[in-house]
């Protein structure tokens, strides 16, 4: 009975272990290949953190829960960062280019213009502006 508990934590251990390694190695991809392609965007503004959102026109998710979160943001903060938005149904090479598996994904670059988070799904508000320093301004 026992070696079959251990060997069932054991395999139960590697698949954690890989899924994890799997998912830091996405995210590792897809913050390089954001590092080239942010100076793409005609409105993005060096020397501001930026957060660039990736949506759909039939996203619920992003339409009730993301979009609002960014929006208290934006009325808090503004001026302190810049959002630009991609349409991933419209411009699915861009989507592709930036490793984007589902929407919403948001990517946080610092002043530097230096990737420093992606997020997979909906972020709330309170981690995207710990992601974006914003504590460091005073307003």
């Amino acid at each position: 009975m026992m070696p079959e508990v251990f060997y069932r934590l054991l395999v139960s251990a590697a698949l954690l272990g890989g899924g994890w390694l799997a998912f830091r190695l996405i995210n590792r991809r897809a913050l390089t290949g954001a590092q080239r392609l942010i100076d793409r965007f005609p409105a993005y503004q060096p020397g501001l953190p930026a957060l660039v959102y990736f949506t759909t026109p039939n996203c619920a998710p992003c339409k009730t829960v993301q979009r609002p979160a960014i929006e208290r943001l934006k009325t808090q903060w503004d001026g302190y960062f810049q959002v630009l938005e991609v349409d991933a149904s419209a411009q699915p090479q861009t989507a592709q280019e930036w490793g984007v598996l589902s929407v919403p994904t948001t990517f946080i670059f610092d002043r530097q213009g230096q990737p420093r988070y992606v997020n997979h799904g909906v972020t709330p508000a309170k981690t995207l502006q710990q992601q974006l320093n914003l504590e460091d301004y005073s307003i």
